[in-house]
C-alpha cells in the first residue's frame, strides 16, 4: 500500500482508505461528507484530484522497486459530473510502464455513475 494513504498521509488524512494495489491497478474508497464541497454545494474539484493522483501513484507503486519513486509530472483530470456527499469509488491502472515515465489513468464512480477521469504521467525517480 502507498505510504501516504496508509499511514495517514494528506490523502489519509483527507479520508481516502486504499482497498486493493496490485499488478498495476488499485481501488481506493472515500466517503464524501460536507466538509469536502465547494460553495455550489458538490464535492470539490481539488479533492477529486486528489483522489485519482494517490490511486494512480498506487497503482504505479505496485510496479516500482525499492529504488524507484513515481512523481506525478502531468496531471489531466476531466470533470464529468458533480459528486455529493456519499461513498465514492476509484479505480486506477496502469496504461504503460516505460523505464523512466508510466502513464495511468483512473475513474472516479459514484452510484454507478462516473465523475471523474484521469490520465497521469509518472517519472520514475531513483531514490
Amino acid at each position: 500500500m502507498s505510504d501516504d494513504v496508509a499511514t495517514g498521509g494528506f490523502a489519509g488524512r483527507l479520508g481516502a482508505r486504499p482497498e486493493s494495489a496490485e499488478d498495476g491497478t488499485a481501488r481506493i474508497a472515500f466517503e464524501a461528507t460536507d466538509d469536502h464541497l465547494n460553495p455550489a454545494g458538490t464535492v470539490h474539484g481539488g479533492v477529486l484530484a486528489t483522489l485519482v493522483d494517490t490511486a494512480m501513484g498506487l497503482a504505479v507503486r505496485t510496479t516500482t522497486g525499492d529504488g524507484e519513486v513515481p512523481a506525478t509530472s502531468q496531471l489531466t483530470v476531466t470533470y464529468l459530473r458533480p459528486g455529493k456527499p456519499g461513498p465514492v469509488t476509484v479505480t486506477a491502472r496502469l496504461r504503460t510502464r516505460g523505464e523512466h515515465l508510466t502513464v495511468c489513468e483512473a475513474d472516479v464512480e459514484q452510484d454507478g455513475t462516473v465523475l471523474v477521469h484521469a490520465v497521469a504521467t509518472f517519472a520514475l525517480l531513483e531514490r
